[in-house]
């Protein structure tokens, strides 16, 4: 198998042409996307244009889903994604996802950070131990649940369970993390909760946010990219600068989603 290769360059993570069918329908077609190491991109626009679609491609999830094509160039690093040789464990391992409905394991939370760590050859029970503190202090929730570490993670509230859900992608030291809508089934304490640490991993990771909270998107976004439906397809309208984008948009569409006249 083709081995993982990403390096620290910039940009990057770059899309070319990417174009995605399940079966005969288009998801997105031609979206063309360059992004930066450390920075955090939002992906905004209305219901079924393509964005949740967009992430599963960078860490191949899309080979989950029976009839689904991908044409077009997706690099991490130097690693070519849609080379068919590749690890895509490994690369799943690199290039972590966090879903909308927070999907802890219905084990104790020490199991919900311990199994990923042994699937990928980690047994070192020290090591173990030292990651699993190190990344529940990450996402600020070591002092919440330290005392209760073999109870069960669903009895966690919904905030900490995305909270542990990210610990657990970052137990296995990504480089990349999708998110797809991550606050949109908190209450807004959890949700703000969850967006402050967001910010607090930019810089350590690259973070591409599915949101369709556009004053979080603007609070949160380095750059900002808006999705849009055209002749039943998903295409990318514009991406820039997150101030350039709310502040100064280009495209008319962008203008009128940003002020909420569209969508």
């Amino acid at each position: 198998m083709k081995q993982l290769d990403i390096i620290n360059t910039e940009p990057l993570i770059q899309t070319e042409n990417l174009t995605l069918q399940y079966g005969r329908k288009t998801a997105f077609s031609n979206v063309t996307i360059s992004i930066n190491a450390g920075e955090i991109l939002a992906l905004v626009g209305p219901s079924g244009c393509g964005k949740t679609s967009f992430l599963s491609c960078l860490n191949r999830m899309t080979d989950l889903i029976p009839h689904c094509r991908l044409q077009g160039r997706i690099r991490i690093g130097t690693l070519e994604v849609l080379d068919k040789k590749i690890d895509t464990i490994a690369l799943r391992r690199r290039v972590g996802m966090i879903f909308q409905k927070p999907n802890p394991f219905p084990l104790s939370i020490w199991k919900n950070l311990e199994l990923p760590l042994q699937e990928h050859g980690i047994r070192n029970r020290e090591q173990i131990k030292l990651i699993i503190e190190t990344t529940l202090r990450d996402v600020g929730l070591w002092e919440e649940v330290k005392d209760r570490l073999h109870t069960s993670a669903l009895a966690l509230s919904g905030g900490q369970q995305q909270r542990l859900c990210i610990a657990r992608a970052l137990a296995l030291q990504p480089q990349v993390l999708l998110l797809d809508e991550p606050c949109s089934a908190l209450d807004p304490i959890s949700s703000g909760v969850v967006e402050d640490l967001i910010v607090s991993l930019r810089k350590r990771y690259t973070l591409l946010v599915v949101t369709h909270n556009l004053a979080q998107a603007k609070r949160i976004a380095d750059k900002a990219a808006l999705f849009w439906v055209q002749d039943n397809i998903g295409q990318l309208i514009e991406i820039g600068a997150s101030k350039q984008i709310f502040n100064s948009p280009q495209h008319p569409l962008t203008a009128a989603y940003v002020t909420g006249a569209r969508g």
